[in-house]
């Protein structure tokens, strides 16, 4: 096995920074009041608040007076009194917000929690003196019950959010700036992640800037697109995220690269039939009826080159082309789909077969010098289940081009093998003495919400394999596994892939 050389580093919309505090006079007056009711003044009569001066009485009722807890935040109420008579019913009141045809009454100091109304209160704002506050929602997903929900999480601890509501509840809180309930966002949806709520937590992680949520709904999508085999699913995919899914060598594979052609030719169907509802099985029949009236109607131009199927050019151009017309039925149905331009596959069908004339005329071994960036970018995807830990092989379609590899699972351990002398599957070409190409094998287990329990990868090489001999590729003894298992290959062997480009 030889060495496997890198010349391009692995790559893998936050919030405005908050202006700092500066608290203004009205602001001073309210700490100053706090500071001599807890200094034990006696309670005192309410005074007409001004501009420079508010006044509150000692005590609210069970939870005392507006108490200042550690590191100079408002003491918030875990019992639910202070937030039942400070925020509910809005006792000792000093603004008003008004916001999406309710209106709130309010307090400064627990307000200014939020970077939102500290920057509101405390800079050369209008609103710093006034004692109503119309708020604008520039953001949809902020609604009336997610905005009373923010800001009734300024007056106690914990806020209960449920995963129906954490994406308005987020956009609530970020545009308040409150840290603590955008964390308590972002651990909900670290826990509740699943088909029904992936997509809502990308696009809202990528609107909110959390980027590690980002990362982990990308990954699930990545896990669990072509294993969930979910229509709901499959509509909710944008255009973007579907581009994004597809030109990712991590992309977890079924079967081969035909399988990628497959599912986004439904995934373009429902994009445009949305409406549609049927059994499973019936999806793939409608929508190749669907794309046959489409040609019929166009005279028989190919669905990219049609006013309805450009937008969709972004995506399908990230299909591994060379790695779905290998086999002849596959090859077939995309010439009988019509779907991708013929000036797309010409130059695809020269490439493999002069690929072809090179391996068996010239006796090419496979790429040479390969990248990392070639691997991420070309290699041939596919996989396949361990459905239980018993022995199985299997081989992919495809690779007969190059080799007969056939993968084995036996005693926990899996091996690449090449098929018995003189049993040759495929072209000739398989009957090479030796033949070399570019790999990377990962295992992963996900539970009944698609969540990874296991992972195992073992990084890009070179394996070279001569007639009957075998390879061990992973060894799971003494490991956890949980089964059934996934297993995903990324393949490179075609000569003229393993080069920079220019």
């Amino acid at each position: 096995m030889g060495a496997l050389s890198s010349r391009m580093p692995w790559h893998g919309a936050g919030r405005a920074p908050e202006e700092p505090d500066a608290p203004g006079e009205e602001e001073e007056a309210v700490e100053a009041a706090v500071a001599a009711i807890e200094g034990g003044e006696e309670e005192s009569e309410e005074a007409v608040p001004t501009t420079s001066q508010v006044s509150h009485k000692r005590k609210i009722g069970p939870g005392g007076s507006l108490a200042k807890g550690p590191g100079g935040k408002r003491a918030k109420d875990s019992s639910g009194s202070v937030y039942e008579a400070l925020f509910l019913r809005g006792e000792e009141s000093d603004v008003q917000i008004r916001a999406l045809g309710e209106e709130w009454n309010l307090h400064k100091v627990y307000l200014c929690q939020s970077g939102y109304f500290a920057s509101m209160f405390s800079g050369a704002w209008r609103e710093t003196t006034m004692n109503t506050i119309e708020l604008q929602m520039p953001d949809e997903n902020i609604d009336r019950e997610a905005l009373h929900e923010a800001l009734g999480s300024l007056y106690r601890n914990p806020v209960l959010i449920p995963p129906s509501r954490v994406v308005a509840i987020l956009a609530t809180a970020s545009m308040l700036q409150l840290d603590e309930l955008i964390q308590q966002c972002s651990e909900i949806m670290k826990e509740t992640v699943s088909a029904q709520t992936v997509c809502s937590y990308y696009y809202s992680a990528d609107s909110y800037g959390l980027q590690n949520i980002r990362a982990m709904c990308l990954q699930w999508l990545l896990d669990n697109l072509m294993t969930q085999r979910s229509e709901e699913l499959l509509r909710e995919v944008s255009l973007d995220l579907m581009k994004e899914l597809i030109a990712s060598s991590e992309l977890l594979v079924m079967e081969v690269e035909m399988d990628v052609y497959v599912m986004l030719k439904k995934w373009a169907f429902l994009q445009l039939q949305p409406t549609w509802r049927g059994p499973h099985r019936a999806l793939l029949p409608d929508a190749d009826s669907w794309f046959a009236r489409s040609r019929r109607e166009s005279e028989g131009a190919p669905f990219l080159e049609t006013e309805q199927g450009r937008g969709f050019v972004p995506v399908f151009r990230h299909l591994r082309l060379a790695y779905v017309i290998c086999d002849l039925p596959s090859a077939r149905t995309i010439d009988q789909d019509a779907l991708i331009p013929a000036a797309w596959l010409t130059p695809v069908y020269k490439e493999q077969w002069l690929a072809l004339l090179r391996a068996e005329q010239a006796r090419e071994l496979g790429p040479m010098d390969v990248f990392v960036s070639d691997l991420q970018g070309n290699s041939m995807r596919c996989g396949g289940q361990l459905r239980r830990d018993e022995q199985c092989s299997w081989q992919w379609a495809g690779l007969n081009f190059v080799w007969d590899l056939v993968v084995c699972y036996a005693n926990r351990r899996i091996l690449f093998r090449r098929s018995a002398l003189n049993k040759p599957s495929g072209l000739g070409v398989s009957l090479l003495w030796q033949r070399k190409v570019a790999f990377r094998l990962r295992l992963a287990s996900l539970d009944r919400a698609g969540r990874a329990v296991f992972r195992k990868d073992t990084e890009y090489q070179m394996l070279s394999l001569r007639k009957d001999q075998e390879l061990e590729v992973v060894n799971l003894e003494n490991q956890d596994v949980v089964f059934p298992i996934y297993v995903a290959c990324n393949f490179l062997y075609l000569p003229g892939e393993g080069h920079c480009p220019e």
